[in-house]
């Protein structure tokens, strides 16, 4: 085990907080969420999901989710027009599979298979973990929309159609219907106090 290597590898994926989604400066958003606080959120939704679905590992679930965009830390996030000129999927895979070669055997043949699962959505976690990628893009666009960015409702309208699981079809279902300040409703506590 070369620590060396591990240390560079975690200063590395550092970079995904400072990758921007791409995506959505298409649809100008100035200053879009980084693929880190994507990946953070997806990570979480996945395993919601997992657990609503009953018959799937959630722990394996965030996991797959949490290293799934490692390899753009290198080749950064290529939204779907440029992907009509290259093949992102391909560059994304290989950076994926270098930055493997710098860890150990044990942690590298793992997230290998997570990254395949993953990609070719041939487990149910894989299949999980895929829908809680984009739900979470599809969440993050809402929250655009209600912010007036108006042409984001087609990518939550894709999204939907894209969905394989039950669990995320009815959470996009009731996102749609909500605001996305609609948490804090009910939380805030007026702290003054008036005069007599």
């Amino acid at each position: 085990m070369n620590l060396k290597n591990i240390v560079n590898f975690i200063f590395e994926v550092n970079q995904l907080k400072r990758q921007r989604h791409s995506g959505f400066q298409l649809a100008g958003v100035k200053d879009p969420d980084s693929i880190a606080e994507h990946v953070m959120r997806a990570a979480q939704i996945g395993y919601i999901l997992a657990v609503m679905e009953g018959d799937a590992n959630p722990e394996k679930v965030a996991s797959m989710i949490l290293i799934h965009d490692n390899g753009e830390a290198r080749v950064g996030d290529q939204h779907k027009v440029a992907a009509r000129y290259f093949d992102a999927k391909k560059t994304e895979h290989q950076a994926f599979g270098e930055q493997l070669e710098r860890l150990s055997n044990g942690v590298a043949e793992k997230w290998q298979q997570y990254f395949n699962e993953f990609e070719n959505r041939n487990t149910k976690e894989g299949i999980i973990a895929k829908d809680a990628d984009w739900l979470e893009t599809a969440f993050q666009a809402k929250e655009y929309l209600d912010l007036g960015y108006k042409s984001l409702k087609n990518w939550i309208d894709n999204t939907e159609k894209a969905l394989e699981t039950k669990s995320a079809k009815q959470l996009i279902k009731e996102m749609k219907n909500n605001d996305f300040t609609d948490w804090w409703r009910g939380l805030k506590r007026m702290t003054y106090k008036k005069l007599k």
